[in-house]
């Protein structure tokens, strides 16, 4: 009959005590807010996860439209719900979810309290430190997933640079601006009058589109960093060490991909040089007992650092007509540090009686194959004028590639894992022995 419906309360009142109009129809519109809060509770347990970020983003309308939210609360969620946006690669709608979360957060202790706040969440400066660190990290996920996600659209079968992809990237892109506004039209936006607009300038400051160029790709890598800072301001190393590192992580991650879109050699090995000075440290401060997995993933990470350096200063030795032995030293100097991560995390699969798994793990299978590639690739890449030391670094190249291609007839399942590498270690156990065959002839004739 288009008023409210009583209040379960009111059928014990009397008359006189019943509610006004308005405040039972506050009351049923917060009765449906709720309904729609638990509707996105139930469909996430279902893993029915389209559905649950639909129930959730109207929630988050909602309490914007009734003015029945705690700030601090209501940003965390809007920030947890960017997520799916990003893995769903819906930049646009995430990056308006966690403009909204920046400035309904901004507004924390300026609102009264309702009687909808938890005592918990009166000012808890601790609470608040937190909270702002978590924001701050969704946002970091944010820029690094946009960038990878343009990373991948461009790079060719070994990761470098494919300009014809650039070029489909930059005309994808022009059609996306062009849909740009009919998006906007049908996306659920957050908040009305002043509210929009504030939500508005903040996303204004960061885009939605995925990078093409090194310029568009260094303004979101800033815009990461500048989040990766706030972020550790509470995740300190003492006291929060999975956090701590994970968000250094992702400052590396930050610069790996940024180091894609760089074309000048030097400045991508700097940026990897960062990215040792940044994780080099934790493998030192972590114990290996506790942080297994974590000091296995840094390892790797510092490991492939040091090859890509590695690989860089090879191609600048070989655009210089006499390379002297500044670089070669260099070089030899990036090998050894490489090889000395990879071997690192290769020693860590060992048993306690240190004896190699015969049957890798599932969850280490790849990165345990790929590490063995790189040390036989970086075995051959050794620069030396002594034939028998030569001989001596082909040699435990051959051992390394011959491992990958038995452990792959011995276990089909891992050649799937990295056929590109499987392929690759099968050529050069053809190729090395006929190599060394000549080089022993070589040394025997002098």
């Amino acid at each position: 009959i288009g008023s409210p419906p009583l209040d379960p309360t009111e059928h014990f009142l009397p008359e006189e005590e019943k509610l006004a109009e308005q405040e039972r129809s506050k009351r049923f519109e917060k009765v449906y807010t709720h309904n729609l809060y638990y509707l996105a509770q139930v469909y996430q347990h279902m893993e029915m996860f389209e559905k649950a970020a639909h129930y959730c983003h109207s929630t988050l309308k909602r309490q914007l439209e009734h003015n029945a939210y705690h700030p601090m609360e209501w940003a965390i969620n809007a920030a947890t719900l960017s997520q799916f946006y990003i893995n769903k690669q819906c930049f646009m709608e995430a990056r308006h979810c966690l403009s909204a979360a920046n400035v309904i957060f901004g507004q924390t202790g300026k609102i009264r309290t309702t009687e909808d706040t938890t005592e918990a969440e009166g000012d808890v400066p601790e609470l608040y430190h937190q909270r702002k660190g978590e924001i701050a990290r969704c946002w970091i996920k944010y820029c690094l997933t946009l960038m990878q996600n343009a990373q991948l659209s461009m790079q060719d079968n070994i990761g470098e640079l494919d300009l014809d992809k650039q070029s489909e990237l930059r005309a994808l892109r022009m059609k996306e601006l062009d849909e740009e506004e009919s998006v906007r039209k049908k996306a659920v936006q957050f908040g009305t009058g002043e509210l929009c607009d504030a939500i508005s300038a903040v996303e204004e400051k960061v885009s939605y589109l995925r990078p093409s160029d090194f310029e568009e790709a260094r303004e979101l890598f800033l815009m990461g960093q500048h989040y990766v800072f706030e972020a550790k301001e509470f995740f300190q190393i003492d006291g929060y060490v999975t956090d701590h590192i994970e968000v250094v992580q992702d400052h590396s991650a930050l610069f790996k991909v940024l180091a894609f879109f760089e074309t000048d050699m030097e400045r991508r090995c700097k940026m990897h040089k960062r990215r040792i000075a940044m994780l080099e440290p934790l493998i030192v401060d972590l114990n290996p007992q506790y942080y297994l997995l974590v000091n296995r993933q840094i390892q790797f990470e510092v490991a492939h650092a040091y090859y890509d350096m590695m690989d860089l200063k090879i191609a600048i030795a070989d655009k210089l007509r006499d390379p002297d032995s500044h670089i070669v030293k260099k070089i030899n100097s990036l090998n050894k540090s490489a090889l000395k991560y990879y071997q690192l995390f290769l020693d860590s699969l060992r048993d306690p009686n240190k004896v190699f798994p015969e049957h890798i793990g599932e969850d280490v299978l790849r990165p345990a194959m790929l590490a063995k590639f790189r040390v036989a690739r970086l075995y051959g890449k050794i620069i030396t004028a002594d034939p028998k030391k030569e001989l001596e670094n082909l040699a435990t190249s051959l051992e390394h590639y011959k491992f990958i291609v038995d452990y792959c007839e011995k276990h089909p399942e891992a050649a799937q894992e990295i056929e590109v590498e499987l392929e690759l270690s099968k050529e050069m156990v053809s190729l090395l022995p006929t190599k060394m065959e000549r080089f022993r002839t070589k040394m025997s004739l002098t």
